[in-house]
């Protein structure tokens, strides 16, 4: 087959370290076959509304073969495409126009485990106990009488034991769901598969990867006991039998030799829940570029503890010379208009922090002000679809349409992630708003009746709208260069208030407390998250770039 070479993007070696990329979660983004699933076909149709939206690159979640028993992260070949999301030559053509519209294409690589329908695992179904076909994964024998009983104590991130028997009396490892059996990276077969998956898609024109659970992938051999009561997503204490072992370091530096071996820059960042203080041991010059920022993700809506991790983060990261990331929102996690809206507005227990009263008005302000503030910082900025539409968490989904592992493995007590999830509306006032095609299947998860206000047509005809502020804010850091550099330094202002200059005269003003404040003299605004107050006060929960006069 011969194919033309993709295009790219001008090049421009240092783009990721300000990029604001968008998270597509592909099933629930655009349907373009009806069939009630978002596909590549959606996605091609909705290129230019991201173009105009002002964001420098696209990050897709898993589109490769899976069954879906966790939303396309259990893979089972990670060279092809889900039938149901279109085909590689369809991936081609949306890398391709991409490209010429100036949008990176980044994917999703899951490194620590894959289906328990890929080929390999099958394999090692079908061998004996200690064969190398079982040897790409972690098997081992049972404790107790007759090897009855899991080899160890460890919790799995969706319920019950990390381990699974097979028939032949043998137990394999997975840290998610059974139908992910976790890979043995101290199987030099593994590193050499994912190299060549690497240079497969970085062939195609990919601009990079998102690597899931990248602090997970390397466990110590003897897998000893961890005494704990539940799974915890980071490590507690140092030498940590799963998470965050120094070994995950050398499979990095392998990546970003495959990476700097293209002669435009091809990047990697990192989903890596790690302690304070370790993050930047993962983006060394040697491995990989950015991480996600999952303290300001999962931080309070308050002054003092924002500024800390604000502070953290950059100090942190300027040690191995790495750029910053923010983001708010992701595919995990409560949407942040919901959270901004209830009495506790940090994240503290994943997957469990929901059906709590909330406030929509307030959480909409609120996440208004924290857009605002997130775009004007130093760095990298991730939006994950739909913010944008000021879209809140739907926490009433009927349970027969819960679909999230969680659910299940909890016995029903944990309703999981697909609040989050839901398709998103684009036209007209009842579902699926434009989400699919005119005749079309239901979507795979149903949208609330007043999305209707929530659409991006709506968000369009309306200039206060969350669709508009978000535009201006990425036009203004496209075209302001006080925002296009990495200068930051704080100012003075008054409790349950931050104020920072970017450059020389561009100032950041975000009002968290719960009374209106004055602005800083001699500041000329150009743009803010809410109305301005008539007597130059900034109301609270809200934010104002100013240009110094």
């Amino acid at each position: 087959m011969n194919n033309p070479p993709p295009t790219t993007p001008a090049v421009d070696d240092a783009w990721w370290r300000s990029a604001v990329i968008y998270q597509v979660y592909i099933r629930s983004f655009a349907d373009g076959d009806g069939d009630g699933t978002g596909d590549i076909a959606g996605l091609r149709s909705r290129l230019h509304y991201l173009a105009y939206l002002g964001v420098d690159a696209i990050w897709i979640n898993p589109w490769y073969p899976s069954p879906l028993a966790d939303g396309g992260y259990d893979v089972s070949d990670f060279r092809e495409i889900h039938s149901t999301f279109g085909t590689l030559d369809e991936a081609r053509k949306l890398i391709a126009e991409a490209h010429e519209l100036g949008l990176r294409a980044i994917l999703d690589i899951v490194p620590n485990h894959v289906s328990d329908q890929h080929a390999w695992f099958q394999e090692a179904l079908a061998a004996a106990p200690g064969s190398p076909a079982r040897e790409r994964f972690i098997f081992r024998e049972g404790r107790g009488e007759k090897g009855c009983e899991p080899p160890n104590d460890w919790h799995a991130a969706f319920g019950g034991p990390t381990w699974t028997r097979t028939p032949d009396g043998q137990w394999y490892l997975h840290l998610f769901a059974p139908e992910q059996p976790d890979l043995n990276w101290d199987n030099a077969e593994v590193r050499a598969e994912f190299e060549s998956v690497l240079r497969f898609w970085f062939d195609l024109g990919v601009d990079g990867f998102r690597v899931d659970v990248a602090h997970g992938m390397v466990k110590d051999p003897a897998l000893p006991d961890l005494g704990l009561p539940e799974f915890s997503v980071i490590a507690h204490e140092d030498n940590h039998p799963h998470w965050d072992r120094d070994g995950v370091h050398d499979i990095f530096r392998s990546w970003r030799a495959v990476a700097d071996s293209y002669p435009d820059p091809r990047v990697f960042v990192a989903e890596a829940h790690v302690r304070p203080g370790r993050l930047p041991d993962y983006l060394r010059p040697d491995e990989l570029h950015t991480a996600f920022n999952f303290d300001f993700l999962k931080c309070a809506w308050e002054a003092d503890k924002l500024r800390e991790v604000i502070d953290r983060t950059i100090t942190d990261l300027a040690r191995v010379g790495a750029p910053a990331t923010w983001v708010l929102s992701n595919h995990d996690e409560v949407r942040h208009v919901t959270r901004y809206g209830r009495a506790h507005t940090g994240v503290t227990t994943p997957m469990r922090d929901q059906g709590h009263p909330t406030d929509l008005a307030l959480g909409t302000r609120r996440a208004r002000a924290a857009a605002l503030l997130m775009l004007a910082l130093p760095g990298g900025a991730y939006i994950y679809q739909g913010e944008e539409l000021g879209l809140y968490e739907v926490e009433d989904l009927p349970e027969s349409a819960l679909q999230d592992p969680p659910w299940e493995r909890s016995g029903h007590t944990v309703r999981g992630r697909d609040g989050c999830r839901v398709p998103l509306p684009w036209t007209g006032d009842t579902p699926p708003f434009g989400f699919g095609t005119f005749l079309s299947a239901a979507p795979w998860l149903p949208q609330p009746d007043d999305w209707k206000s929530y659409t991006a047509e709506a968000n369009q005809a309306d200039r206060t709208s969350m669709l508009q502020l978000y535009r201006s804010a990425l036009r203004l850091r496209r075209t302001n260069p006080n925002l296009r550099g990495e200068e930051f330094r704080w100012l003075d202002s008054p409790p349950g208030t931050l104020l920072f200059e970017r450059g020389t005269g561009l100032l950041c003003a975000v009002n968290l407390s719960d009374q209106p404040i004055p602005l800083p003299d001699a500041g000329s605004p150009l743009l803010a998250s809410g109305p301005l107050d008539k007597a130059g006060l900034l109301p609270p929960d809200t934010t104002v770039l100013l240009h110094l006069d």
